[in-house]
């Protein structure tokens, strides 16, 4: 009779956790999955999917007004949001179908419930209990939102993709890469938006050059974008509108007060302390290079132990803590050089050194960088702008950062990626020929130092 009920008990159905249950029970190991809220995690459900589906409906109010200048002659048509928000609601039931049958067909053992650890070998769902040789903790993040007066009448990503009626004046608050998206999104889709930022400028930790571009492109496509403040507090209206009052004194008026101020680990009611797993200040479960916590029988991945917060990042520690524990290897996850996009509107696609970070860590640099109007917009008529830009060690060549922002950035940084993990140097971009006419040829004519 085998000592315990399950090898492995994974807490957490997300990106990270469905990897490593699957590859888990496919290697023969007896695997319970428990999830209490939605099987694929944030990303599937409340994220990247249904996030870059209304990226994609945003697009379409712009892509109408240009199509003009290519001879259609007809009217923007009408927005409705009831028709996004339904049909985006019947895509994620039937990936969550998916997943369910996923974990189930892989023979992992699948359970609703909120799972609690009681010791290092036990887990409980409800009334029943589970032991455990392994257990590990995939239960990802949730919504940080301050205590500000009002704060019940703040939406966040959680609800946000949801709402009964579209929001005619939104007001976004954060400014990380969350908030830049959203805001692109109402704007897009018709509402009148504002992005408050209590910082210089948003979306801290890329280049500096890349966000000053995107400030300027999102405010020609009517995000009013309010730096340097924060909201003091929200009051509801007798007509259900809400009152933002703002700390330097404005008040402005809004359906939706949409908070993405971060995002924290989702640790409450877990029982960590019953294992005495040690965590940071905010939660975020602290793990070793094997996500080993300090309790040798408890390990976890992904955002929970916020560290890089991207669903590739949490299947690739899945793929990695099944293959070392099961299957004899020894990987480490590699977390240099993740390429990332931000799908605001022209999207950012980045992999690599910031220009800042490079003259923090080398001697001496080259920067190429370039603005363009795309040819589409040639006829289009939109002002709106492309930037590429690439850095390189002057001492050997190599490039040290790529980053884009404009049109598809996200699908072009993806290859560079690549090219950049193999290791190219400037002679290998400027030594391959171009595809003609596109905006991604500009990374291999890019001759003339900026500086």
């Amino acid at each position: 009779m085998a000592e315990f009920d399950f090898d492995l008990f994974v807490i957490g159905a997300g990106s990270g956790g469905v990897r490593a249950g699957r590859m888990a029970a496919a290697m023969g190991v007896r695997v319970a999955i428990a999830e209490d809220r939605y099987l694929g995690g944030t990303c599937v459900n409340v994220g990247c999917v249904p996030k870059k589906l209304y990226v994609y409906a945003s697009h379409y109010g712009d892509d109408f007004a240009q199509a003009r200048g290519f001879g259609w002659q007809a009217e923007k048509p009408a927005f409705r949001w009831e028709t996004l928000r339904d049909n985006k609601r019947q895509e994620i039931e039937r990936l969550n179908g998916i997943y369910r049958n996923m974990l189930v067909n892989s023979g992992c053992t699948l359970i609703d419930g909120r799972a609690r650890i009681l010791d290092d070998h036990t887990v409980a769902v409800g009334d029943k209990r589970y032991s455990a040789q392994r257990i590990l903790v995939a239960t990802g993040g949730w919504p940080f939102v301050p205590q500000i007066e009002g704060r019940e009448h703040i939406t966040t990503s959680n609800e946000v993709f949801d709402l009964e009626t579209f929001p005619e004046r939104v007001v976004v608050v954060g400014g990380g890469y969350i908030a830049v998206e959203f805001a692109g999104i109402f704007a897009g889709l018709g509402a009148k938006t504002h992005q408050i930022y209590r910082g210089e400028l948003f979306l801290r930790g890329f280049d500096q050059e890349v966000r000053e571009f995107v400030a300027e492109e999102m405010r020609k496509k009517d995000v009013d974008l309010r730096f340097n403040t924060d909201v003091q507090r929200i009051d509801k209206a007798g007509d259900g509108s809400l009152r933002v009052e703002l700390k330097n004194g404005e008040v402005l008026a809004a359906d939706c007060v949409l908070y993405a101020t971060g995002r924290v680990p989702n640790v409450t009611n877990l029982g960590l302390e019953s294992v005495a797993v040690h965590q940071r200040d905010n939660g975020a479960i602290i793990v070793n290079e094997d996500f080993q916590t300090s309790a040798p029988s408890v390990y976890a991945l992904g955002d929970v132990t916020d560290r890089v917060q991207l669903t590739p990042v949490a299947l690739a520690e899945g793929m990695a803590l099944v293959r070392n524990l099961y299957d004899g290897k020894a990987e480490k996850v590699d977390y240099d050089l993740i390429p990332t996009a931000v799908f605001c509107q022209p999207n950012i696609g980045t992999v690599g050194l910031t220009e800042e970070q490079a003259r923090e860590r080398y001697a001496d640099i080259d920067v190429y960088s370039s603005s363009f109007r795309a040819l589409k917009h040639t006829l289009s008529g939109s002002d709106e702008r492309t930037l590429m830009k690439m850095i390189v060690d002057s001492a050997t060549d190599r490039v040290l950062g790529v980053h884009m922002v404009g049109g598809d950035a996200g699908e072009i940084i993806q290859g560079i990626a690549i090219a950049m993990k193999a290791g190219a140097t400037k002679a290998v971009f400027d030594s391959t020929i171009g595809i003609h006419p596109t905006a991604a040829e500009e990374f291999v004519t890019m001759r003339q130092k900026t500086r």
